[in-house]
């Protein structure tokens, strides 16, 4: 079993920072540590009018942390924010412990998580990314973060000092990731081509997604109750009530201040997004927070320009939930994703949205024409289906997506 490493947590509070946001950050750097196998020992806040140049914090505060350091036996520093690299270097120097940011924590996170050749490419780049502008001085940084957080996964690198050795590297991995990219791309241009429909779940990381994506197919996506659970996009095929067949795809878990060099990194692992024609979006409804999460991944949505697509908010945990629930963003269902009758519930809500996003129609389909049956079955909500025995033929009612070929078919006829 992994030893855990005690770990004091230093923020910086400033006057514009909304306090319950401030205070949101701080417990998902704590759930972050944990999640990284990490004890947090002591959280260190100071107040400040603006970030210490050089030190982050104030060289007081500084004094005080090496005091507790020394008589704690603490092992690692994380800081609630993204560091340069010289302050990284400058607290290290002055507390002479190891001392990582919060970005390279999620980078280290993705590390342990990535499972397919593109997650731990994707991982490395993000990794090497993070790490080229911090070389200078890094010797003894390296040295002292041994190989506890931060400095685990595909992205662990001996480099340490050859920038050029890093720069073909990164340029080595981006080429290996377009090939990946190509591949994906060419499979999303056959389901389009078949005309599979695509639904995503999205959401802040930890509302859920993985559970609902297992429940619903039987697979065995990696569940936990920890941030960043699934990094690798997953699709697997589903039912819906009515015969109804849809693609579903398992998406990263969003979080606020993502770093910047993972989002360009995880891009490809989101774009299944884009592609999809309905979003579920979990949102943890049990989460004191789960209104600044619901704005995130909208926001996330945006940049990735999938803010159009119509989507299903789907608000979890209501197991949790002691008092009357609001939904926040409509429309929404209230489910646990462990509930069997929920996912029922959920299956049948997806049906209803879908019917008020398609158009109406209704057809004779002739006993002979059994395809163009199992075709309608697969590829519309069918409402009603009758057979009348005299004329022999199907008399059929449902909803259909416009965008399919088979809408244009049902015109013609």
């Amino acid at each position: 079993m992994e030893q855990k490493e005690h770990v004091l947590l230093a923020a910086c509070r400033l006057p514009f920072q909304d306090d319950e946001r401030f205070q949101s950050s701080l417990e998902e750097l704590r759930s972050l540590t944990e999640t990284a196998h990490g004890e947090v020992d002591k959280i260190v806040i100071q107040n400040r009018n603006k970030v210490h140049q050089a030190l982050y914090l104030g060289q007081g505060k500084l004094e005080e942390i090496k005091t507790y350091i020394e008589e704690h036996e603490i092992d690692l520093v994380i800081i609630n924010d993204e560091l340069s690299p010289s302050q990284t270097k400058n607290i290290s120097d002055f507390l002479d412990i190891a001392v990582i940011d919060r970005t390279q924590l999620i980078l280290d996170i993705f590390a342990r998580r990535a499972n397919t050749k593109e997650g731990k490419l994707q991982v490395e780049l993000a990794q090497l990314q993070y790490l080229l502008p911090r070389l200078y001085g890094q010797g003894k940084n390296l040295s002292r973060l041994g190989g506890g957080i931060g400095t685990r996964g595909p992205g662990e690198t001996k480099l340490e000092t050859d920038r050029r050795h890093i720069q073909r590297r990164i340029d080595d991995i981006r080429k290996q990731i377009q090939q990946v990219a190509t591949q994906r791309e060419q499979y999303r241009k056959r389901r389009k081509e078949n005309k599979a429909f695509q639904i995503a779940i999205v959401g802040y990381t930890n509302a859920g997604k993985s559970t609902l994506f297992n429940r619903i197919t039987n697979s065995q996506s990696f569940e936990e109750n920890q941030l960043f659970a699934t990094l690798d996009p997953l699709t697997r095929q589903v039912q819906l009530p009515s015969g109804f067949q849809a693609l579903i795809s398992d998406t990263v878990g969003f979080i606020q201040d993502l770093p910047t060099t993972l989002i360009a990194a995880f891009r490809s692992t989101l774009e299944e997004v884009r592609e999809a024609d309905l979003v579920l979006h979990m949102v943890d409804a049990s989460h004191p927070d789960h209104v600044h999460h619901e704005k995130t991944v909208h926001k996330l949505l945006k940049e990735l320009e999938a803010d159009h697509i119509p989507m299903l908010n789907v608000y979890n945990k209501k197991d949790l939930l002691n008092e009357d629930f609001m939904p926040v963003s409509l429309p929404a269902i209230t489910i646990s994703a462990n509930d069997p009758i929920d996912i029922k519930r959920l299956f049948d809500k997806i049906e209803e949205v879908l019917m008020k996003e398609w158009e109406p129609y209704q057809t004779y389909v002739h006993a002979s024409k059994g395809d163009m049956l199992h075709r309608l079955s697969k590829h519309s909500i069918m409402t009603e289906r009758d057979f009348l025995e005299e004329d022999e033929v199907y008399f059929v009612k449902g909803w259909i997506n416009p965008d399919h070929p088979l809408y244009h078919q049902l015109r013609k006829e």
